[in-house]
């Protein structure tokens, strides 16, 4: 991997395009009216001088990329963006985890999210503890890797793991992965733990059979072992959430995505800080590109991702750009910290990409939006129809106005979000 932004080696692409791709994502930024914000939304109200003026000569719109009956969520949101229709695609969000750490899975197997969350501190049993966070208040990533270890070393979590069939994958970050061997995953109810923050396990925890419940037990283990440990002592007498617990779901089977180029004509890359977003990308074919110090959250390098797209837009003539900070900063209970995320995107990310660009003499098109709802009112997912903006740097519409939930809605409707792309490319 490249030094300087820690990605993968480069190939040399086998067609030159004359105009550039750019595929922006600002993860969960959308949102419903806010009373705190005087019933605005953080789109509505977070300066994006850069975006708006993209909007004002460009063509906005809404689109549905999470259909249901499927999950709102990034797993279903950002397949449908990179154009494969989540309801013939979608066999769950860790299979596409897996794909971007390189974990290779058999036949028989499946995939699981193994967040490392905070239960709330009490002596009641786990299940009638609240969920306080779902990333273990955003822990960094050499504690982490810290806090799994206690768990793989403990001799009673390691032989629980080795009778479930289960391997666990550390990472350092709160997603960890679990592959399950010789799964049979039917009739196992799993839930997001973002989805409940602030609500009693209980009803959440894996269910449904015997089978599930050698899910839950897991649970219950390595809350044990991690409550009290000094590990997770440290973190509290640092005043942060304790690492206490661990969260299954995102269970899933593999998955085979079609090419891009094949369905485009065209190769890319996949700037971001997310498995979820570089696994979707490195099934169809896209190169994932690591940048250091990117985070997933508000404090991301974000001059080095702006490096990175720069670096892969000069090789490729297509690149995403992901950025997860919003949806975090939402689920994290942090309005200021989801507004100044959005502010970030448009003055530290989109602004100078798009002013290289044009001081270039580059002709371009630019999609940008939200991957689906993050709601400040219950720090969850919504499925609503999410605000897109298309702009061509060779055209202006004329149609004036801004890029937000209410512009979008006054705009041209797309029933499945995985036509945008077709969109993109004029195709």
């Amino acid at each position: 991997m490249a030094a300087e932004y820690g990605i993968i080696a480069e190939s040399t692409p086998k067609e030159v395009f004359s105009t550039k791709y750019l595929l922006v994502i600002g993860d969960g930024m959308a949102d419903d009216p806010v009373p705190q914000l005087g019933n605005k939304t953080p789109l509505q109200t977070a300066p994006t001088p850069a975006i708006d003026r993209m909007a004002a000569k460009g063509v906005v719109g809404s689109a549905v990329n999470c259909p249901p009956p499927l999950p709102a969520g990034s797993e279903t949101a950002i397949l449908s963006i990179f154009g494969c229709d989540p309801r013939r695609y979608f066999t769950g969000r860790s299979p596409m985890e897996a794909a971007a750490a390189g974990i290779v899975m058999r036949p028989g197997d499946a995939a699981f999210r193994c967040n490392l969350i905070s239960f709330e501190d009490s002596q009641a049993p786990m299940e009638e503890k609240r969920i306080l966070s779902h990333s273990a208040g955003s822990i960094d990533g050499a504690s982490a890797l810290e806090t799994v270890h206690v768990l793989l070393e403990d001799p009673r979590f390691s032989r629980a793991l080795e009778d479930a069939r289960i391997e666990l994958h550390p990472f350092p970050a709160f997603r960890q992965l679990a592959v399950q061997h010789e799964s049979d995953l039917s009739g196992i109810r799993f839930f997001p733990p973002h989805d409940h923050l602030g609500e009693k396990s209980g009803p959440y925890l894996p269910a449904g059979n015997r089978r599930g419940e050698v899910f839950r037990n897991l649970m219950a283990l390595a809350h044990e072992i991690l409550d009290r440990h000094p590990v997770t002592e440290k973190r509290r007498l640092a005043g942060k959430l304790p690492a206490n617990g661990i969260w299954f779901w995102a269970e899933g089977t593999s998955v085979t995505l079609p090419s891009f180029r094949e369905q485009y004509g065209l190769d890319g890359a996949v700037v971001s800080a997310v498995p979820l977003c570089h696994g979707i990308g490195a099934l169809r074919g896209l190169e994932m590109v690591e940048v250091a110090g990117a985070t997933g959250e508000l404090d991301t390098n974000f001059p080095g991702k702006l490096e990175a797209v720069w670096s892969k837009l000069q090789q490729y003539d297509f690149v995403c750009l992901h950025l997860e900070a919003p949806d975090e900063c939402t689920h994290n209970g942090d309005l200021p910290g989801k507004l100044k995320a959005i502010e970030w995107l448009d003055s530290k990310l989109v602004a100078p990409l798009t002013a290289r660009l044009e001081q270039s003499g580059q002709d371009y098109r630019l999609l940008l939006l939200s991957d689906h709802k993050t709601l400040t009112a219950t720090r969850g997912h919504g499925a609503d129809p999410v605000p897109f903006l298309i702009y061509d740097s060779r055209r202006d519409t004329h149609r004036g106005g801004v890029y937000d939930e209410p512009a979008g809605e006054a705009g041209p409707f797309v029933e499945n979000g995985s036509a945008l792309l077709d969109m993109l490319f004029e195709r």
